[in-house]
């Protein structure tokens, strides 16, 4: 990180991920306790999930406070020329705040609601359309995936990158199994919903 001291993005880091938690408790009434129904696949998100939020991100910022993040991670790349490198990690810099600012209002709008990714919605589950639902579909799938885009240019790494394309290609197959649930617990209601709503991004997709 070139913008400021590194060990600032680190602390900074950890406060938005402290945040993140606070709100997904006050929220929903847990931090872990939501676990996924419908099979294997639906578990592999799930994990992978917890795992990038709450392993690779902790992670993250404690080498750049102890500024050891560039020793670490063998797949950082070398950014040239500093006109680029700045531009680069503001972009990140401000796709991972908004990502989670996204995602604690996605979890604030749900409440009760909110189960792990894929699930079929419970019987007493409303439809939730409000809040960031207004904008797009699957406000939490936009913000995991500005957070890991957002992470890998702030620090420039590859195996971040990755993380990224596969938060792609796993949305691309759970999205419409997702939303086929949706369409047979709400209806015709879901079917106006998802005709009006762009799916991840506002105006764009």
């Amino acid at each position: 990180m070139h913008l400021v001291d590194p060990r600032l993005v680190g602390i900074a880091m950890l406060v938005v991920l402290g945040a993140l938690v606070t709100v997904k408790r006050a929220a929903t009434g847990s931090i872990m306790r939501d676990t996924p129904t419908g099979g294997v696949w639906l578990w592999v998100v799930h994990v992978f999930n917890l795992f990038f939020l709450l392993v690779v991100n902790p992670l993250a910022a404690i080498l750049l406070l102890t500024r050891r993040f560039e020793a670490f991670d063998p797949t950082h790349v070398t950014v040239a020329p500093r006109s680029v490198l700045v531009g680069l990690e503001t972009a990140g810099a401000l796709l991972y705040l908004a990502g989670f600012a996204l995602m604690g209002w996605a979890l604030m709008a749900l409440r009760a609601s909110y189960q792990a990714g894929g699930t079929a919605p419970r019987a007493a589950d409303e439809m939730t359309t409000g809040g960031p639902y207004r904008l797009v579909r699957h406000p939490m799938y936009t913000a995991a995936l500005s957070i890991s885009l957002g992470l890998a240019c702030v620090v420039q790494s590859l195996a971040c990158l990755s993380v990224f394309c596969v938060y792609v290609g796993m949305m691309i197959c759970l999205i419409p199994f997702e939303e086929a649930g949706l369409r047979q617990a709400y209806g015709e209601r879901y079917a106006a919903y998802r005709r009006e709503v762009h799916c991840l991004v506002p105006f764009l997709l």
